[in-house]
């Protein structure tokens, strides 16, 4: 059986145990799951309405044994984010919460990839505490974060505009000094 049924399957599973579908929607999910083009099944089931965040949420937390995170909304440290390229941070769909003594919280679409704690370890020194979070909320945040605000956009043209005009100005000056002949 492969990882995305699998993946599937628990997550379908543990939904229905929690009364968050019945079984007969849980069959009918995974079967257009599996006959759509989509590669998370997390993902399907929220781009396809069937599922609110919060109980997606708490079914990644009981399928992978950890606490999960809805990071919509949070303030992230530039200086604990910029220690992660940005490409890293959404290839492996993580970003890093905080810092605690010598331990990193990072929320992670998904905590139990292979080799992932020691990937993070090649950025930083902390030991890493892994939290469950939505994949799509993890890499708007990483591009919302790296990306310009609009804030910076005006700042910079407002700086552009101030050079322009010092340069206006140099000109005018430079015009109306007198021109000493030898």
């Amino acid at each position: 059986m492969d990882d995305k049924k699998t993946f599937a399957d628990q997550i379908s599973h543990i939904l229905e145990k929690n009364k968050v579908v019945k079984p007969d929607e849980s069959r009918a999910m995974q079967k257009a799951f599996h006959n759509s083009e989509k590669e998370q099944f997390d993902e399907f089931l929220l781009e396809e309405g069937l599922v609110q965040e919060d109980d997606l949420l708490r079914a990644l937390s009981e399928y992978y044994k950890v606490p999960s995170f809805d990071i919509v909304g949070y303030f992230f440290s530039h200086d604990l984010v910029t220690k992660f390229p940005k490409g890293f941070l959404l290839r492996e769909a993580i970003i890093p919460l905080e810092v605690d003594e010598n331990i990193l919280a990072v929320v992670a679409s998904e905590p139990n990839k292979e080799g992932l704690e020691s990937a993070i370890r090649d950025f930083v020194s902390y030991d890493v505490v892994f939290m469950a979070g939505l994949r799509r909320d993890i890499c708007d945040a990483v591009k919302e974060f790296y990306d310009i605000s609009p804030s910076d956009v005006v700042q910079e043209d407002d700086r552009i505009e101030r050079q322009e005009r010092e340069r206006e100005v140099e000109k005018i000056e430079d015009s109306s000094k007198p021109v000493l002949e030898d």
